[in-house]
């Protein structure tokens, strides 16, 4: 059960996170974000913290 939530998180995480960058690259509007570039990069750690879940959570499936 719990590599199943890691991999929703994991989900859900990275498309909040290549959101984030499209808002702060500015091609996404109607934020108060679109348009700062930091969002983009937080975005980007976004993804790269959801895409870790991701591969522990399939890690963690070989295993069994």
């Amino acid at each position: 059960m719990g590599r199943i939530v890691s991999a929703v998180i994991g989900v859900v995480l990275c498309v909040v996170g290549v959101i984030w960058i499209v808002q702060g690259a500015g091609s996404l509007h109607g934020s108060p974000m679109t348009g700062h570039s930091e969002w983009s990069y937080l975005g980007g750690a976004l993804v790269v913290v959801g895409a870790g879940l991701l591969l522990w959570a399939g890690y963690r499936s070989l295993r069994r």
